[in-house]
């Protein structure tokens, strides 16, 4: 199996774990993306030093992982080129901020290395809550409940299609490699010189998948307003989950419950 062919198997175990069975995966659509919105707000609220304050705030997708059946791995693994990336937003901070704020024992740490640390949490908390719901949710429900909270269709449609387009390419992209690999065989990768047909016949090929994939969507009544989307109406269940999670947020948020238990224990 080539890098293509793991892509293509990757993004169809996207779609496998978002038609799971689990109690999140029964949620409505609507009721999982405003907890989502109100968790990754939160999270984002929180100061540049306050990293007990924030640490808590990972029981929110770790008891998901957990109720959902989603493997903590699979989180990483997938977005295994991203979390790098997120995690280097604040590796400069402790150069520029060297002003003591801590002691462990006799050694000092900086307010650069507690808001670097701070920094790391809230991007891998917010790329877990987003995971988790699309690993919770097929992608044309999600977009569903998008456009129930009246986002414009364009926007909508760009997502899905964008969404959708990845693995046409994707696909597009491993059955011209494999084609080239067979007319050189031995050669490692794609010559120089073979850069701009290739790149050129990937555009066209792509483009004409893209448009039968389209045309294939407006046959089964596709018209930007997914009226053949199953989302199911909300009931007091999820409108339970959103409010119950909320107010745990809010009260993660506002009492430093890692301050609180130390204080039980340390005297």
């Amino acid at each position: 199996m080539n890098k293509m062919e793991k892509a293509l198997h990757e993004l169809g175990e996207m779609d496998e774990l978002a038609a799971g069975t689990s109690p999140i995966h029964g949620l409505c659509a609507p009721a999982k993306l405003l907890t989502t919105i109100a968790y990754i707000a939160l999270v984002l609220s929180f100061g540049k030093y306050d990293f007990s304050g924030l640490i808590v705030m990972i029981l929110y997708p770790v008891l998901l992982f957990q109720i959902s059946g989603v493997s903590v791995g699979s989180f990483f693994y997938k977005l295994r080129i991203v979390l790098p990336l997120v995690m280097a937003v604040g590796l400069f901070n402790p150069i520029f901020d060297r002003q003591i704020l801590l002691r462990i024992g006799t050694v000092g740490v900086s307010g650069g290395v507690i808001s670097m640390l701070t920094l790391m949490m809230k991007g891998v908390f917010c790329l877990m809550a987003s995971y988790l719901l699309m690993a919770t949710t097929p992608i044309d429900v999600l977009c569903a409940a998008l456009r129930k909270f009246h986002l414009p269709a364009t926007l909508v449609t760009l997502l899905l299609l964008t969404y959708r387009y990845i693995g046409v390419m994707t696909e597009e992209l491993a059955v011209m490699t494999e084609a080239y690999q067979l007319r050189a065989p031995g050669q490692k990768g794609i010559h120089v010189s073979a850069w701009g047909s290739f790149l050129g016949q990937l555009l066209l090929r792509s483009m004409d998948r893209a448009e039968e994939l389209y045309n294939s969507m407006l046959l089964r009544g596709y018209h930007q307003h997914f009226h053949y989307a199953p989302v199911k109406d909300c009931t007091g269940k999820d409108l339970a989950f959103f409010l119950g999670c909320t107010a745990v947020f809010l009260l993660l948020r506002f009492v430093d419950l890692a301050q609180v238990l130390g204080s039980l224990f340390v005297r």
